[in-house]
C-alpha cells in the first residue's frame, strides 16, 4: 500500500502513539484528519506535521457514541474521502478485580470497545460504496492474552478481535481491509493515565512501561504493517512472545505471566 494522496483519520492523536503517527505519516504526502477531546493538543500536533494544511482537525469524544455519525460527514467532507481510518483511541486500566468499581469496566468497554465500533460502523456505508477502505486497530498484546491488574483493560481489547475479525469476513467482498495491531509495553502517557479501581488516574509510570519500545520506533513497525495489510502484528519486545506461548500452552503462559510479576 502506497499512502500517498491517502486520507488518513487517526482517534487518539492528540499524544503517545497517535501523535507520533500522525507526525510520521505527514512526511508520507498524505492528508490526514486527527481526532481526540483535546483541541489545543490536536492543534499543536498539526504544526508539527510536514503539511499542516493537509491537516485537518476534528474533535472527538469516543463515551458519545450518538455523535459517531454526524462526525463521520464531517470527517468524509474534509477531503471529500476517507481511506483509512486508525482507531488509536483508548484509555487502560490497573487494578485488582475485587477492588474494581463496575463503572471501571463499563467505561472500558464503552470507551475502548463501544466507541471504536460505534465509529467504524459509522464509516463503513462510506467504505462500501467506493468499495474500498482500511481499518487499523490499536489493540494490545492483551487482546490476545491477559495479564493480571488489567481485567477490564483486557475484556475490551479482546472484545474488539471479535468485532473486526467478523467485519473482515463480512466485507472482504467489498474490499474492506482490517488490520489489528496489538503493542507490547511502549513509553507513552499510557499507565500515568490508566484508571485504577475508583476511576481515578494512576497517576505514575510503571517500569515495564517505562521501559517498553520508543515510541517512534513502534509507529515505523506499526506502519510497515499497514502497509503491508497484516491481519494482525505483534508489535514489542519480549512480551510479544506471549502470543506464540498462549497457542502451545495456555498453562505455560498462565506460570510465566505469574513469574513475571507484572504490574
Amino acid at each position: 500500500m502506497d499512502f500517498k494522496n491517502k486520507v488518513i483519520w487517526i482517534t487518539g492523536a492528540s499524544s503517545g502513539i497517535g501523535k507520533s503517527l500522525a507526525i510520521a505519516l505527514s512526511k508520507m504526502d498524505c492528508k490526514l484528519i486527527l481526532s481526540a477531546r483535546r483541541t489545543t493538543e490536536l492543534e499543536n500536533v498539526k504544526t508539527l506535521c510536514k503539511q499542516p494544511n493537509l491537516v485537518y482537525v476534528l474533535p472527538l469524544d469516543l463515551a458519545e457514541i450518538d455523535d459517531m455519525p454526524t462526525l463521520t460527514n464531517i470527517a468524509v467532507t474534509a477531503f471529500g474521502q476517507v481511506d483509512i481510518l486508525i482507531n488509536n483511541g483508548g484509555i487502560s486500566q490497573r487494578s485488582p478485580i475485587i477492588d474494581t468499581s463496575i463503572e471501571v469496566d463499563r467505561k472500558l468497554m464503552e470507551i475502548d470497545y463501544l466507541g471504536t465500533v460505534a465509529l467504524s460502523k459509522a464509516l463503513l456505508p462510506h467504505f462500501i460504496a467506493n468499495q474500498s477502505g482500511h481499518y487499523v486497530v490499536v489493540s494490545s498484546l492483551m487482546g490476545k492474552f491477559s495479564s493480571s491488574y488489567r481485567s477490564a483493560y483486557c475484556g475490551a481489547k479482546h472484545a474488539l478481535h471479535g468485532f473486526f475479525d467478523a467485519l473482515r469476513l463480512e466485507h472482504d467482498k467489498d474490499n474492506v481491509k482490517v488490520t489489528m495491531i496489538c503493542p507490547g509495553f511502549v513509553n507513552t502517557n499510557v499507565a500515568r493515565n490508566a484508571l485504577t479501581a475508583d476511576g481515578t488516574k494512576q497517576g505514575y509510570q510503571d517500569n515495564m512501561t517505562e521501559n517498553g519500545l520508543d515510541v517512534e520506533v513502534f509507529v515505523k513497525r506499526m506502519i510497515k504493517a499497514i502497509k503491508k495489510e497484516k491481519f494482525e502484528a505483534y508489535i514489542g519486545k519480549f512480551e510479544k512472545f506471549g502470543v506464540y506461548v498462549k497457542r502451545l500452552s495456555p498453562k505455560l503462559l498462565h506460570k510465566l505471566v505469574l513469574r513475571s510479576k507484572v504490574r
